[in-house]
Parts: structure tokens; C-alpha cells; sequence
């Protein structure tokens, strides 16, 4: 399967659509105490590494094994699932008391949505039922 822009499209509208959000909301983020920095870093890591995992995944579709397909998709989750916890780990360190609660629970929160997302985005474009 070729690999075009318009496949991973939800995934760009998904991305551009939150950023705009934080942006519009940033005063109202505030004074809920939520970094919206930590968001808009936390939407661009979740924006790269989905569509990393999204291109593992469509690379598998045309295979004629569907185990290749299922295998996929399951290390892509896995990858991205492990990325996320690295993130939070070395924000963790990193900000030190200037730790962010809020924030991580609305990133994790993301990192939902970009997995619907994205299994949305896989599930359609898969013409083998039998995967």
C-alpha cells in the first residue's frame, strides 16, 4: 500500500484542532492551574509519535499475512504507550516542584484521543476483514 498524505490527515486535523484549542483557552487554563505549555509540548509529542506508530501500521496492511497486521498494530501501541511513560518520567524530573498534575492528567487524556484516533484512521483504511 502506498502511502499518501491523505491517510494520516485525521491525525494532522486532530493536532491542529487541539493546538488551537489551548491556545483560545489559555487564560481559562490558568486559572484552572494548567500549564498550557505542557499541553502544547505533550500534543506535539503525541501529534510525532502517532504518526511513527501510524506508519508502522499502514506498512502492514497490504501484507498477505494478517498476523503482520495484528503485530503492528500491538507494537505500535506498545511503542507509543512506553514513549508516553518516558515523557512523564523525565517531566517528572525535570520540572521538580514545578510539577504539573493537571496538565499530565489532560495529556494523558490526549494521548487517548490520538489513540482513537489513530485506530480510526488504521481500521478504515484496512481492506483485509480477516486481520
Amino acid at each position: 500500500m502506498t502511502i499518501r498524505p491523505k491517510h494520516l490527515s485525521s491525525i494532522g486535523i486532530l493536532f491542529i484542532l487541539i493546538s488551537i484549542l489551548v491556545i483560545c483557552l489559555q487564560k481559562t487554563l490558568h486559572s484552572f492551574n494548567i500549564d498550557s505549555y505542557v499541553l502544547m509540548v505533550a500534543n506535539a509529542f503525541l501529534f510525532l509519535i502517532t504518526i511513527f506508530s501510524t506508519l508502522i501500521q499502514l506498512r502492514s496492511i497490504g501484507h498477505p499475512n494478517p498476523n503482520v497486521f495484528v503485530r503492528s498494530v500491538l507494537s505500535g501501541m506498545m511503542i507509543k504507550m512506553f514513549a508516553v511513560v518516558l515523557a512523564v518520567l523525565g517531566y517528572t524530573i525535570w520540572s521538580g516542584d514545578q510539577f504539573n498534575k493537571r496538565a499530565i492528567f489532560l495529556s494523558l487524556f490526549l494521548y487517548l484521543v490520538y489513540l482513537t484516533t489513530e485506530a480510526y484512521t488504521t481500521f478504515r483504511l484496512n481492506k483485509n476483514y480477516n486481520a
